[in-house]
């Protein structure tokens, strides 16, 4: 049988928190809300990439508290981890992929909000003792467009 490789991407999210609210961004291209992150890049740690991500997008720097969850995308090939995070510097901002920042109470998140984003941050906010395991199998088209 012959072997088939298989590549899949890995993103990694910041739930980043301090004072009871909660950092997010809106994204340029579509106008939504999301949790800053993105993909790890080759030789990269799972923490360089968090911290490069979140940076290159918002401006700060972070301390990574723990883990919240792993989430599957088998539609993509992609497998997220998404981190409670806290600021530690930097000055928060804009970027080419953002337009906007804001932080927000748990009880007033803005619209819209990605869905898939909208969950992890749900699961966050749980705290429980565990990491969360989750596949999120809904499409980026449904998400974005109710369907």
């Amino acid at each position: 049988m012959a072997s088939t490789l298989h590549i899949y991407r890995v993103g990694v999210f910041a739930v980043i928190e301090t004072g009871g609210k909660i950092l997010l961004a809106r994204r340029s291209d579509i106008g939504w809300w999301n949790l800053p992150g993105g993909g790890m890049e080759a030789r990269e740690t799972v923490d360089q990439a968090l911290r490069r991500e979140v940076r290159e997008e918002v401006g700060i720097e972070i301390d990574i508290a723990y883990l919240v969850g792993v989430y599957s995308k088998p539609q993509k090939s992609e497998v997220v981890l998404t981190f409670w995070c806290h600021p530690t510097g930097g000055t928060l901002g804009t970027s080419d992929e953002v337009s906007e920042v804001g932080w927000f109470a748990p009880d007033a998140l803005p619209e819209p909000l990605l869905p898939k984003h909208r969950q992890r941050l749900l699961d966050a906010l749980k705290q429980g003792e565990h990491a969360i395991i989750s596949s999120q199998t809904s499409s980026t088209e449904d998400d974005q467009h109710g369907t």
